[in-house]
């Protein structure tokens, strides 16, 4: 996303992107980028996490993987998602497990 974003601002040009990506080259590299449209559902950028199949691949660590999947949904793993913020200080995530 970053080299998307370095082009797009050399050559003047439109591109989509994720809110973290541009934070972070916006304070970094002072890129010439604006926000045109934000906001939208149609624009949601949902992240997901989920464990592998331990049948299918019985050399992975399903239990660890279901321990981190835990804290990520649980309401501390939901406040650190977030309180975590950029070198600015922007919040990057809106944490959003149900």
């Amino acid at each position: 996303m970053a080299k998307t974003q370095r082009i797009a601002a050399e050559k003047q040009a439109y591109t989509l992107s994720d809110r973290g990506t541009w934070l972070a080259l916006r304070d970094q590299e002072k890129l010439e980028l604006t926000v045109l449209v934000e906001g939208d559902p149609l624009l949601f950028n949902q992240y997901g996490v989920m464990a592998v199949n331990p049948a299918k691949h019985p050399h992975v660590h399903y239990q660890e993987a279901m321990t981190f999947i835990n804290w990520l949904i649980s309401p501390e793993g939901q406040k650190a998602i977030g309180a975590f913020r950029g070198p600015r200080g922007h919040q990057l995530f809106v944490p959003n497990a149900r």
